[in-house]
């Protein structure tokens, strides 16, 4: 009996893979994942899933997943994330996010993978004269973080065209809250995501917010995100991968948002409406790499992917962010 394929999760202790795996395992897929656990966390990987602790620029290694776990497909979101670090130390970024990304698609050529989705991100766009932000805008990022997905982006469409395979590029807007099981969510210390801070701070585990830039041309001064449930993005990931097996010979590029936005103070007042208090604003300079605004046109995801968002609500993204931590505090008091 031919042994079904396995979707390779790269990344898949992190915040977003994580829930990526549990959406494929909710669908019926058979799942591995690799993590060099430098940001992701070993518990967050479901039991039953194959898992290996390792580089996804370790060629021997993924060679070995490949064959053993028969590896048909792989999500990929390995990589370093945060905009200001990658200003302050673009080096980084440029291994993490491009160079290990090119050795993840030789290994995959040369085993003969015939589909990925990679992880983007919307800072691919840069500052735009246009609002909200559709695929066909030219990508002329102001970070470094943004560039390294978009040498990644570029190595895909010329390696899919040298090789045969199909390729899917999901550029990210700003991903909020946590699986609503209660399974995974956001765990990492120090994390810079605003819905994450302000439910820490509602939880007493900080003493206020920052709010970094209050003169942007914003109804509030505050720049405006469009925040996306976490949930819902693992969700179009799946469908995503069944368009791409049901059509070999396509590859696709989409957003993926709600397409509308919510300035930083107005999901502070969100927080305070869960929680019934007030969180403390502490207000700052802008910080570099940071546009105004990023706000998303899904008409294309939602006109090619049978994608339903389930989540499509601020209050309820902020529900789920604040029931994770609560989760998390629990845990760390019984390790």
């Amino acid at each position: 009996m031919t042994q079904p394929i396995s979707v390779l999760v790269t990344g898949g202790a992190g915040y977003i893979g994580s829930h990526a795996v549990l959406a494929l395992r909710d669908r019926g897929w058979p799942v591995t994942v690799i993590d060099n656990l430098t940001t992701g966390f070993r518990f967050a990987v479901p039991e039953g899933v194959a898992f290996y602790e390792g580089d996804i620029g370790d060629a021997a290694l993924l060679a070995r997943i490949f064959a053993e776990q028969n590896v048909g497909a792989i999500m990929h979101f390995a990589g370093s994330v945060v905009v200001p670090e990658s200003v302050a130390d673009p080096l980084k970024y440029y291994d993490n996010n491009t160079g290990r990304s090119r050795s993840l698609m030789a290994s995959a050529v040369a085993a003969g993978i015939r589909h990925i989705i990679f992880s983007s991100t919307a800072t691919a766009y840069g500052i735009q004269d246009v609002s909200p932000l559709h695929e066909e805008l030219p990508l002329q990022p102001i970070n470094p973080y943004g560039w390294s997905k978009v040498m990644t982006e570029r190595m895909l469409a010329d390696a899919a065209a040298a090789h045969g395979f199909n390729y899917c590029v999901l550029r990210y807007f700003n991903v909020a809250g946590a699986d609503p099981q209660g399974r995974s969510g956001q765990s990492t210390a120090g994390a810079t995501h605003l819905i994450k801070v302000a439910v820490e701070a509602a939880l007493g585990m900080r003493d206020h917010v920052a709010v970094f830039g209050t003169d942007y041309d914003t109804p509030d001064g505050t720049g405006i995100r469009d925040y996306i449930h976490v949930s819902d993005l693992a969700d179009a990931h799946v469908l995503a991968l069944e368009a791409l097996m049901a059509d070999p010979a396509t590859s696709l590029t989409m957003n993926c948002g709600y397409g509308r936005g919510f300035t930083v103070l107005e999901v502070l007042d969100a927080v305070d409406r869960v929680t019934n208090m007030r969180i403390e604003r502490r207000l700052a300079g802008r910080r570099e790499g940071d546009p105004p605004r990023l706000v998303s046109d899904p008409s294309r995801i939602k006109a090619t992917l049978p994608w339903q968002p389930r989540h499509d609500d601020l209050g309820t993204i902020v529900e789920h962010a604040l029931a994770w931590e609560r989760n998390l505090a629990q845990r760390r008091s019984q390790a």
